[in-house]
């Protein structure tokens, strides 16, 4: 049997100089004893599959709201395909694989339901109270802070890293404004990472969901260089599901083989030796300018055509009103929120604890509650 040390000294033996090893982390909130068999970012990333928060992603939107069809991707499938595509990279690049799945795992802990939609619309009403509303500083409230598992501190107490790999994930999606963690230029490579699968897993499996909803054709892709590579790649002699899942599959090597190449050689030119020389560069980890630019293409056609697309700004809108309803609902007698929810109040301020309710809700739950407290016919 292995314990904690000895996979701490296979870190020291097989990872790369710029790679985060578990014996060097900057801490945790709140000290703690390290485990005898685990890493400290090992006990991470179970602790972060153990919370509630991550177990309710299975009924976050990620485009298309769950009653659409059990084929479609939810927060929780993205989740997964992302870490599977950063462990992936980090592998191929030498970085800590335990840090990059806890940091994937974690990056859409913070989630409203309805997705971006629902963000959106916490953030205009969080905005009439001085405050804002953004998914990443909610996921890091979340693992420190809403997670009630322990009896010696509130949250999940993750170490630095996965902490500052959730408010520091940054894609053309997400930008948060960090008002934490403003010490170093760039989060450590690991996090690097897992910004880019995240891009890649949700353009990707975007596209095979657009495709089988019907709601993007072949023929508006047709004039993308990126579209062109990888079909001239394929056999187009199978089934269209065969077809679907080929183009996606050999989409997402395109971009990781591309990724990992380039992101060896700009580490390798950066001449970095130490995860602190790391931060304070630049990012590292991207894409040639080749592929850059025919990604960039595919994302705005995909928000152009799918995004934009009549069907899903029906649902979008649709969501927002659920939030917004449900907001001035609990804002006007906040004991329609449960006991758990309501005694918070105690502490924090109202519109705040009713943020925080309705940001941790499945798309599921949200709609059914609504349905509860505006149906008069139905049961509360």
């Amino acid at each position: 049997m292995r314990s904690r040390k000895d996979w701490e000294e296979i870190e020291e033996k097989i990872l790369a100089p710029y790679a985060v090893k578990s014996n060097q982390h900057l801490g945790r909130k709140y000290p703690e004893k390290q485990h005898p068999l685990r890493t400290a970012f090992q006990r991470d990333r179970d602790r972060i599959i153990h919370s509630t928060a991550f177990r309710r992603l299975e009924y976050k939107t990620q485009v298309f709201i769950y009653h659409e069809g059990d084929y479609y991707r939810n927060r929780l499938t993205h989740t997964i395909e992302v870490q599977q595509i950063a462990r992936s990279i980090a592998r191929n690049l030498g970085i800590n694989e335990d840090l990059t799945e806890a940091i994937s795992l974690a990056h859409d802990i913070g989630h409203t339901p309805f997705g971006h939609k629902g963000e959106q619309a916490l953030n205009e009403i969080m905005k009439k109270f001085g405050k804002r509303f953004e998914h990443n500083m909610h996921g890091l409230r979340v693992v420190d802070i809403l997670e009630v598992r322990y009896p010696h501190f509130e949250g999940l107490n993750l170490t630095y890293e996965v902490r500052e790999g959730i408010i520091k994930h940054k894609t053309s999606y997400d930008s948060p404004e960090v008002s934490e963690f403003t010490e170093h230029v760039s989060p450590s490579l690991e996090a690097q990472i897992v910004n880019l699968a995240d891009e890649i897993a949700y353009t990707s499996h975007d596209l095979d969901d657009g495709l089988k909803s019907g709601i993007l054709d072949e023929e508006e892709l047709s004039s993308l260089e990126i579209w062109k590579s990888v079909t001239k790649k394929i056999n187009r002699n199978v089934n269209e599901q065969i077809l679907r899942t080929s183009i996606v599959r050999t989409l997402i090597n395109l971009l990781v083989e591309d990724l990992i190449e380039t992101s060896e050689e700009q580490v390798k030119k950066s001449n970095v030796r130490s995860v602190a020389e790391v931060r304070k560069l630049p990012q590292l980890i991207g894409f040639s300018p080749t592929i850059y630019a025919q990604y960039s293409q595919l994302k705005n056609l995909l928000f152009e055509k799918m995004y934009n697309h009549y069907r899903v700004i029906r649902m979008a809108e649709k969501a927002a009103r659920i939030i917004k309803d449900l907001f001035e609902a609990y804002y006007e007698e906040p004991r329609q929120m449960p006991p758990h929810a309501y005694k918070r109040m105690d502490k924090e301020p109202k519109e705040q604890v009713i943020c925080d309710y309705l940001a941790g809700m499945t798309d599921r739950f949200a709609q059914e509650e609504h349905k509860k407290l505006f149906d008069p016919h139905s049961i509360v």
